[in-house]
């Protein structure tokens, strides 16, 4: 369902500002802050994912979970 109130136009205009908000906030609640515990999870199956594939290592792996998570928080 669409909100009338979002202007469509500037959505993926301000993502990183966005994402590096949300990773500030993160990092000054810790674990009481509702996004930490979707990223790390992100992160683990990221890492987990990376040293099963032959192609890319656990830390890429790692971010790329990450980052993937953390983008599905700040745009859902």
């Amino acid at each position: 369902m669409t909100d009338p109130r979002r202007n469509d136009d500037n959505i993926d205009r301000f993502i990183l500002k966005d994402a590096m908000n949300e990773a500030k906030d993160m990092g000054r609640k810790g674990m009481q802050h509702p996004s930490t515990a979707p990223v790390l999870t992100g992160a683990a199956i990221g890492a987990v994912a990376g040293a099963v594939l032959p192609v890319i290592s656990w830390p890429v792996g790692l971010l790329a979970g990450a980052g993937y998570m953390l983008y599905k928080r700040v745009r859902p």
